[in-house]
C-alpha cells in the first residue's frame, strides 16, 4: 500500500507561483512513476506532469513551459512548480503513484488562482 500526501496548495493571483509537493509513505520512486493530475466539477481529471523511473518528464499541453515536475528521492517526495498561473489553472491538484501495476492517489490540495 502507498499513501501519498499533498501539500501547497492555496490561493494566488494570476501570474503568480506555487510549489506542490507529494510526500509518499515508502521508498518508491525506483519502481514507480510518479504524477500531478488536477479536476475541476464536473470535468474528468487531466494530467498535468509525470516523472518516470528513469527521470523522464511529460506535461499536459497547457502547462507546459510553464510547470516542472520534480523528485527528492532521498525525501520521497515529488514536487510541482508552477509558474505563471492563470485562473483557469484553477483546480483541485492529485498526486498520483503507478506502483507495481497499481494506482494510488492522495486526497488532493486545492489551487485557486484569481484574476
Amino acid at each position: 500500500q502507498v499513501q501519498l500526501v499533498e501539500s501547497g496548495g492555496g490561493l494566488v493571483q494570476a501570474g503568480g507561483s506555487l510549489r506542490l509537493s507529494c510526500s509518499a509513505s515508502n521508498r518508491i520512486f525506483s519502481v514507480s512513476s510518479m504524477g500531478w493530475h488536477r479536476q475541476v466539477p464536473g470535468n474528468q481529471r487531466e494530467l498535468v506532469a509525470m516523472i518516470a523511473v528513469n527521470g523522464e518528464t511529460r506535461y499536459g499541453d497547457s502547462v507546459k513551459g510553464r510547470f516542472t515536475i520534480s523528485r527528492d528521492i532521498r525525501r520521497n517526495t515529488v514536487y510541482l512548480q508552477m509558474n505563471a498561473l492563470k485562473p483557469e489553472d484553477t483546480a483541485v491538484y492529485y498526486c498520483k503513484s503507478y506502483t507495481h501495476g497499481r494506482d494510488f492517489w492522495g486526497e488532493g490540495t486545492q489551487v485557486t488562482v484569481s484574476s
